[in-house]
């Protein structure tokens, strides 16, 4: 075998490693590890690691000790606690699933690390580990170890939108060297010239056009290639080996023309075919990119923080606008924008949304937090010392621990047609190049390559993606920010949705409030700081309309979900919430919902809301109502159930009096029922409801309710406007399928004139691409056509 190949995956192997097993030769333990596993079911690879002769020595042992430095560390670590820190480590000797594999399993080769994480395209592993156990050193070092060198530079800390690949850049310029210039000196060919000058010198210009097709064939055109030989390896088949195999016997072919004096080849076809089929990668490349920069950098999630200006007035700011050294209010169920110092003497905080593990964490004043965490029990403050992006947020509202079991069909079938797609090919080209050889063997060559060049399955895998895609950053520029594509293809499904009242269908910001409570000046300033605490609508609003003053601390904060809030002031027992909550007998009043108020069990009066509901209410649900089932839920007493029938249409069952969990049953209800269940409500007490449905909508106004649970977010300003993402969710799968049928007739069409040999090579290299282009020409037409179609602005 070859000295410089690795006996697994086929790549390179690195000068100066040594990886071996029975003779063979590996780039990486991951590989020798695999082979090993599955030929000798031999594990000893992974705790012999130290001494393994193998291994790729560190060159300078004190290399990584400046990761010892807290302040480096600080930089480098995305979450840190005394139990847990999480790291993100560029390696970009990540090149295959071998590698993958290995560093996804780093586990057994450290006890110190819990878990880890690749993300391939991006050449990054995120590491959660157990400082007490191991440090961010000895990580760094046990990666370089066994060949997975990560690559440190605190200068690129900062997140940039992604480039085009350079690689490809100059494989591109070169194939269109090689293209242009071949093309100039295949002029006398084309045109027959039968001159002194041209015959005498038309082999050199043979021989030269074959010198300048090589960077072409051998570099250009490389890529294809190791794709091919990769699949071969992994005995899988993709769309690359038609096309490597096209290439190459396009080059032989021309290369025994040129010997034998047949012709003068199809070098002109060859570089050309290299030349499209990069532009057409280039573009692909292009288009992703701008995807991915639309999603990550633009079409941020609408979520709002409390930022406490130089006078102590609190004011609400979009997330986009925390900049260091800006003090914060975080509230009870409040997400955490950015990384800081706590302020306040404790606080307690959920990790869950950035390491998946549901623990409170306790914090006491001046430790450092981590955005992402969540706040439970009373409002504390907090100083800003590093903002954090919006991408950071959308990877972590995007982690798998929050996806439950929703699937991706589309996704399904293209990898259905794309698994198939290639066999079927090979088999019609050979089949093809028999027929034709038995009536001329040089057609049957150039219907041989045609039919590989043509046929693309390109179209056809980027159908669904590109769709999907673009319908998420569409629907994000109109204030409906989706979590993933498998979130549209659920939309496309539903058949029944079910709406939250409070804080959903009635706006705080609009509510008729009458504030009757018989308190002193000090107890009024000790009510208005233990509601700062809450998240609540109701509690906001209440909070919102009395008066600044002293502030106290509070002792046991507690929020009890559809009941109301309680803590400790200055040794009384302060209780706001519903009737029974505090202790008083319920007296409902039509319209009304009512806020009591008691302290040490006594009772000190209602704030009364006339709820006012959001405009445009009665005209969604008549048209909802034609195509869905609808329902009602609310934690509230049914006090509102004459005001909501006489606004929306008849027979829309509505539930009161309903717990977190009640309304997480009535979903499971609906779901055994064979219900596609949709479920829109604040965020707040509905994420076990949000999470259970196909599709969870959390409403969000100028709070910051942001739930890892739900699947998409919507301004509630657009609320008036939902039927049109559900009509246009059905309209992205329509527009899938009709890509589909598109990119399937141009196979057909393009395969059909190819195997009647009315098809050249070349041509079949210009279609290749274009068959992309117009997939996503059509996608794009589409996609903005029905977003204009059903929402005027």
């Amino acid at each position: 075998m070859s000295t410089s190949m690795c006996f697994h995956c086929g790549n390179d192997v690195p000068h100066g490693t040594n990886f071996q097993a029975d003779a063979h030769l590996f780039c990486c333990l991951g590989c020798k590890t695999v082979y090993e596993l599955f030929t000798q079911n031999n594990l000893s690879s992974y705790y012999d690691f130290q001494n393994n002769p193998g291994a790729s020595p560190i060159a300078d042992s004190a290399k990584f000790d400046y990761l010892d430095q807290l302040a480096i560390q600080s930089q480098l670590l995305d979450f840190e606690d005394e139990n847990m820190h999480i790291v993100s480590l560029y390696v970009p000797h990540i090149h295959c699933s071998s590698c993958i594999w290995i560093l996804e399993n780093l586990q057994k080769l450290e006890s110190g690390i819990i878990k880890a994480q690749v993300h391939f395209t991006s050449k990054k592993v995120r590491i959660h580990f157990d400082p007490k156990k191991v440090s961010l050193r000895k990580l760094a070092e046990l990666l370089a170890r066994i060949g997975y060198e990560p690559y440190i530079s605190l200068a690129e800390m900062t997140e940039k939108p992604k480039t085009v690949d350079r690689v490809l850049l100059y494989k591109l310029a070169i194939a269109f060297f090689c293209f242009g210039n071949i093309m100039l000196l295949s002029f006398p060919e084309y045109f027959e010239w039968n001159e002194y000058w041209i015959n005498r010198y038309r082999p050199f210009l043979r021989g030269l056009i074959f010198v300048i097709s090589l960077p072409s064939f051998l570099y250009s055109a490389s890529g294809y290639y190791e794709s091919a030989w990769k699949s071969i390896k992994s005995k899988l088949l993709n769309i690359e080996i038609p096309i490597a195999l096209g290439i190459i016997v396009m080059f032989v072919r021309s290369v025994v023309d040129m010997w034998w004096e047949h012709g003068p080849g199809f070098f002109d076809s060859m570089t050309g075919l290299i030349f499209f089929m990069l532009l057409g990668k280039l573009f692909q490349q292009k288009t992703y990119d701008f995807l991915s920069f639309e999603r990550d950098y633009k079409s941020y999630f609408p979520v709002a923080v409390t930022r406490i200006n130089g006078q102590g007035v609190e004011i609400p700011v979009p997330i986009q606008e925390v900049n260091r050294g800006d003090r914060l209010l975080i509230r009870n169920q409040e997400l955490i924008p950015a990384d800081g110092i706590l302020i306040s003497d404790r606080a307690g905080i959920d990790y869950s949304f950035v390491t998946g593990e549901a623990q409170t964490v306790e914090k006491y004043s001046g430790d450092k937090i981590f955005a992402g965490g969540k706040h439970l029990g009373k409002g504390f403050q907090m100083e800003v010392l590093q903002p954090v992006s919006h991408s950071y947020l959308t990877r972590l509202w995007g982690n798998d621990v929050f996806d439950g079991s929703k699937s991706e069909k589309y996704v399904t079938i293209t990898n259905t047609v794309s698994r198939y797609f290639t066999p079927a090919l090979l088999i019609l080209s050979v089949v093809s190049f028999i027929l034709w050889s038995f009536k001329d063997v040089s057609a049957a060559f150039e219907v041989f390559t045609a039919i590989l060049i043509v046929a693309c399955p390109c179209a056809l895998a980027l159908t669904a993606p590109f769709t999907l895609g673009n319908v998420i950053r569409l629907m994000g520029q109109k204030a409906f920010y989706v979590k993933n594509t498998a979130v549209i293809e659920q939309l496309s499904r539903i058949d029944t949705l079910v709406f939250d009242k409070t804080g959903t269908l009635t706006s705080a910001q609009k509510t008729n409030m009458t504030i009757q409570y018989d308190l002193t000046e000090n107890q009024t300033f000790q009510l208005k700081t233990l509601l700062r605490a809450s998240n609540h609508p109701l509690s906001r609003q209440i909070y919102d309309a009395l008066p600044f003053g002293a502030e106290y601390d509070v002792a046991k904060f507690e929020e009890v979900s559809g009941k109301g809030i309680s803590g400790i002031i200055e040794g009384q027992i302060f209780k706001v919430g519903s009737a029974a909550w505090v202790g008083f007998p319920e007296q409902l009043r039509e319209g009304i919902t009512a806020v009591h108020v008691s302290i040490d069990h006594s009772y000190k009066g209602v704030a009364e809301m006339a709820n006012a509901y959001r405009p445009g209410l009665e005209q969604l649900f008549e048209r909802l109502q034609k195509k869905y089932s609808l329902h009602i839920l609310s934690g509230d007493n049914d006090g509102e159930r004459t005001a909501l029938e006489a606004l929306l249409p008849q027979n829309i069952p509505m539930h009161f009096n309903q717990k977190p969990e009640d309304k997480l049953n009535f979903i499971k209800q609906l779901q055994v029922q064979g219900k596609k269940v949709l479920m829109i409500g604040d965020g707040l007490n509905d994420a076990g409801a949000l999470m259970q449905s196909e599709v969870g909508v959390a409403l969000a106004e100028d709070v910051n309710v942001f739930s890892p649970a739900c699947d998409a977010i919507l301004d509630a300003r657009e609320l008036k406007h939902f039927d049109f993402y559900l009509n246009y969710a059905h309209h992205a799968r329509l527009t899938i399928y009709i890509s589909f049928i598109i990119s399937l007739l141009y196979n057909i069409v393009g395969l059909s004139f190819a195997i009647s040999h009315q098809l050249d090579p070349v041509v079949a290299a210009i279609i290749m691409p274009l068959s992309t282009i117009t997939i996503v020409s059509v996608v794009t037409i589409l996609s903005s056509y029905f977003a204009k179609r059903y929402h005027k602005y």
